[in-house]
């Protein structure tokens, strides 16, 4: 067969799933998929044969996993049934109700029997010939490997190193461009701005990652629930998950808008910000406040992209990002001087564009579903993602605001202490980049394999990430145990405040490496939908172990950066020690 004559059956299949999908309104909470399910268990007992799940699975091609959960759906809303076997009770049978059987009839004869005047020039010897050919055609395909999805995004097969790190590369990217944009703030303001207006975007941009990563967190419900449904082969419901999750993120903007627009101040205090510095602390605050709703946007569409396979948008979107806000830096600080509100401004205005960006791109993409003005409502899908990413949020808004009390003990130390505490921040988000972007990968990359029922692969890949951060861990440790005085002069020209960031990144160096092996555990039980546990978790090694021991050692009358820095890799071995017993329990 020539190329030019598969690519004429592909558009003819195609052409016959554009006919699919012009199917007559169906009753509410009901999917297309039910009608399917409801015509293949009629022709199996019409054959005779008590029906199973693996009958469906098998002559629907589809994974059990997927197949029981559809089935489960439909039996509570009464189109099916479960018998248990008279001979054998660990055999269940699956049967058609009296309610489904009325929707299946109505639905066939409104709409496949509309159609029988309109295909009278067919023989049905034509339609056997084409019944059999797109079915050989199938089986030929999956015989041969290709499914359903693009084989860059199916993270079912193939080698996993390979599809592993090819998926995570892009994010990778994108995070490090994500924290290059937020350490050029930092660069540009401790080069050109006020040592206090370094502290001040140092504390204001601890206040902006306590909001940006939570909202992290509530979106990577949405990637695990489109990756789970990808893996299902039941994309018709990615719609109202994007739908709802428009609706729910738009909610938590509005929130999040008053409380940083209108508490500014107040938050500057708390955070214990230095007396020469709370007034450009509130600036930056309230000015990312006022932007919030862009930077919601830009994190809820990079968790779909990533969601369905796609990691290079999202690191085109933050490309955009940190060109402008190199941009806008480098005009409204160092060229109008408007220090931390100008950092703050060129921050916002980064988020606003890679949106607009996103969106264009969103539309403009080939996707395997669609969406509809009624998916974007409050929907069953919300229940969903809000179960897998609401104990993650909630698990990283402690976390984060274990960081900001940090922070705070920090500032207690003073100016330099606290400028240089915000240095080495900064530096540690670029250490923590490549474990980061591992749990993220592995979230998708599981939670495609569970959905597919392939759950020693999704193991597998548990242990792979772990491999590569190592690998790399070890060379960052270097980099940040030896080289870390000259890590923090590229963002400060202060003697005094590069020897207080190398003081904390002395402490910090083994969280390089032993954070390589949580994260990597940690992604695998995002993408097993094991979130409630990650919560746990985390607040055990945040509230038990990290924070205490860093007041513990701020209060000492030798207080040091080094030893405060040292409660990281002590909370992260912890936080190893209880998920190891959490897999082999």
């Amino acid at each position: 067969m020539t190329t030019e004559k598969i690519k004429r059956m592909l558009d003819a299949c195609y052409q016959a799933k554009r006919i699919r999908e012009l199917l007559p309104p169906l009753p509410q909470g009901v999917t297309p998929s039910y009608i399917q399910y409801l015509d293949n268990i009629h022709a199996l007992e019409k054959q005779g044969i008590q029906v199973k799940i693996s009958d469906i699975s098998d002559v629907m091609n589809l994974p059990r996993p997927g197949v029981t959960r559809t089935v489960k759906e439909m039996e509570t809303k009464g189109y099916l049934r479960k018998i248990s076997s008279p001979d054998d009770g660990r055999v269940t049978y699956i049967s058609i109700t009296e309610e489904g059987r009325k929707l299946s009839q109505k639905y066939n004869e409104y709409y496949f029997g509309e159609l029988v005047p309109y295909l009278s020039e067919i023989s049905e010897e034509e339609a056997d010939c084409m019944i059999r050919t797109i079915e050989k055609f199938t089986r030929s395909c999956v015989r041969g490997g290709i499914t359903m999805t693009n084989d860059r995004s199916d993270f079912t097969q193939g080698n996993i190193l390979k599809k592993l790190v090819s998926f995570m590369m892009p994010i990778l990217g994108a995070l490090i461009l994500q924290a290059a944009y937020g350490a050029v703030d930092l660069l540009v303001v401790g080069r050109f701005g006020s040592t206090a207006g370094l502290s001040a975007v140092s504390t204001g941009s601890q206040v902006l990652n306590l909001v940006t990563f939570v909202v992290v967190q509530f979106a990577m419900g949405i990637t695990v629930l489109i990756a789970r449904y990808l893996g299902e082969r039941r994309p018709e419901k990615i719609g109202a998950v994007i739908g709802g999750g428009a609706i729910v993120f738009t909610m938590i903007s509005a929130v999040l808008f008053v409380i940083m627009v209108a508490f500014a101040h107040p938050i500057s205090v708390l955070m214990q910000a230095p007396e020469s510095a709370v007034s450009l602390t509130s600036s930056y605050v309230r000015i990312c406040g006022g932007g919030i709703f862009f930077i919601v946007a830009y994190n809820l569409l990079s968790a779909i992209f990533r969601g369905l396979g796609d990691s290079k948008s999202p690191l085109l979107f933050v490309l955009v990002a940190c060109i402008v806000n190199v941009i806008g830096d480098l005009v409204l600080v160092a060229g109008l001087h408007m220090d931390a509100a100008g950092a703050a401004i060129a921050t916002v205005a980064a988020q606003a564009l890679s949106v607009v960006f996103a969106l264009i791109l969103l539309v403009k993409m080939k996707l395997p579903f669609t969406i509809t003005k009624k998916d974007f409502r409050l929907n069953v899908q919300c229940k969903r993602f809000l179960q897998i990413g609401l104990p993650l949020a909630l698990q990283e808004c402690l976390t984060q605001i274990s960081f900001l009390a940090l922070c705070a003990f920090v500032n207690r130390l003073g100016l330099e202490a606290s400028s240089g505490y915000g240095v080495a921040c900064k530096i540690v988000n670029f250490a923590m980049l490549v474990p980061s972007s591992l749990m993220q990968s592995m979230a998708s990359f599981v939670s495609q394999n569970i959905g597919a029922g392939k759950k020693k692969r999704a193991k597998q890949s548990m242990f792979t990430g772990i491999g590569v951060g190592l690998a790399v861990g070890c060379v960052v440790f270097i980099l940040v145990m030896f080289k870390g005085d000259m890590l923090a002069g590229i963002f400060s020209t202060d003697a005094e405040v590069i020897s207080k960031a190398f003081d904390y990144l002395k402490g910090f160096a083994p969280e390089t490496i032993v954070t390589a092996i949580l994260f990597s555990m940690i992604g695998y039980f995002n993408g097993n939908n094991k979130t409630v546990w990650v919560m746990i978790q985390g607040l055990i090694q945040t509230l038990l172990v990290r924070l205490p021991l860093a007041y513990f050692m701020s209060i000492q009358p030798d207080a040091s950066l080094t030893k405060i820095g040292l409660a990281a890799p002590v909370a992260t071995v912890t936080g190893i020690i209880l998920n190891v017993g959490f897999i082999y329990t």
